[in-house]
């Protein structure tokens, strides 16, 4: 073990990264829900409940007065939910049928159900607060009328299965990539390659390109599962999601690759590409807990992972559809980073055979 430090690195970091990730990274709990109130009427009711709303540690709120501005905001998934409260509440209140509109981003459902639940403890809050202050409409009761938008089964394999392809996608981008090129540096083969006059770049491309298509392959049968197998709902286009799909896959193929060439061990490489790549992929990138519940340290960090924007784009693509709001900007930080990770690859390749 004293002379592999690598494998003191892998008994001690591992479970080290581990403890801290699950520890303080990871929380079931919902915070930081972007929730629009659209309020149509202007009595102190209607005041007393936004300020509940607005106040409460669990909600960002984005204040408005007319309907199809919420729903852009809902279509762009800039918010999480909008809370309607119509011109004619404090008459209907009086008159003992009042209701509140809550529509719900539903691509998660897990996550709709725990903000659905918060919203309507934030409407309970405000009930026993007028019981408590003696008013005689407090055992008026107030209907919550929910919808769920992009899920309106409510079923969390449409968020889970796009959210699986991630995890496919860099196990055969980057940890097959890393294994199989860490394997021919420990065989010798890629030196007899070197002394040969095919060029540095001839060799990784010949590397990569079984691999970009192994991982299309792995993408159109996940693709096929998602929607014969779990009828996922597929609202986009399919020449966007190949489109990005190729663009993760240039990014896990140039981490592999730079994985291996700075490495040349399998063991090592192994562990390197499961603690770089699958380990964030699952459990930072937003595919099993949302990102604005972690605290704000490893929120930033989540930006660093490309699985992260990838998460974001299937989602929206299976569920949404084609939000370039949403989509153009994950695209650039898909690009830039398969640049990176390809050019980096490339560098340091090159440097080894001086």
């Amino acid at each position: 073990m004293w002379r592999d430090p690598s494998s003191i690195g892998i008994g001690v970091l591992l479970p080290v990264i581990l403890v801290l990730l699950f520890g303080y990274g990871l929380s079931l709990d919902v915070k930081n829900v972007q929730i629009a109130l659209v309020l149509e009427d202007v009595s102190p009711e209607v005041t007393e409940i936004a300020a509940g709303f607005e106040l409460s540690p669990y909600f960002q709120t984005q204040t408005m007065l007319s309907m199809p501005q919420a729903m852009a905001l809902m279509a762009d998934l800039k918010v999480d939910a909008i809370v309607r409260i119509r011109p004619d509440f404090a008459r209907q209140l009086a008159l003992g049928q009042a209701d509140i509109e809550v529509i719900l981003q539903g691509a998660d459902a897990n996550y709709a159900r725990l903000v659905e639940a918060y919203a309507e403890g934030a409407i309970g809050q405000w009930l026993q607060r007028r019981q408590s202050e003696g008013h005689s409409d407090f055992t008026v009761p107030v209907k919550i009328e929910s919808r769920l938008w992009f899920n309106e089964a409510n079923n969390s394999r449409y968020f889970l299965v796009p959210g699986l392809i991630v995890l496919v996608m860099t196990l055969i981008g980057a940890f097959l990539t890393a294994l199989v090129m860490a394997r021919e540096w420990e065989r010798g083969t890629l030196e007899s390659l070197f002394v040969t006059p095919v060029k540095v770049k001839e060799i990784m491309i010949g590397k990569t390109v079984p691999y970009f298509l192994l991982g299309l392959t792995g993408l159109i049968l996940c693709l096929v599962s998602a929607k014969f197998l779990f009828d996922v709902p597929f609202r986009g286009s399919v020449a966007v999601l190949l489109l990005v799909s190729m663009l993760y896959l240039l990014v896990s193929l140039g981490i592999g690759l730079l994985i291996s060439s700075a490495v040349k061990n399998q063991f090592v490489a192994s562990q390197i590409a499961v603690l770089t790549t699958f380990l964030p992929a699952l459990m930072l990138s937003g595919f099993l807990f949302d990102i604005r519940s972690m605290p704000f340290f490893l929120s930033m960090l989540t930006r660093l992972l490309p699985a992260r924007y990838y998460v974001d784009l299937l989602q929206t693509i299976f569920l949404a559809g084609d939000v370039w709001a949403v989509i153009l900007p994950d695209i650039a930080v898909l690009i830039l980073m398969a640049t990176f990770f390809l050019w980096r690859a490339a560098a340091i390749t090159r440097k080894s055979l001086e």
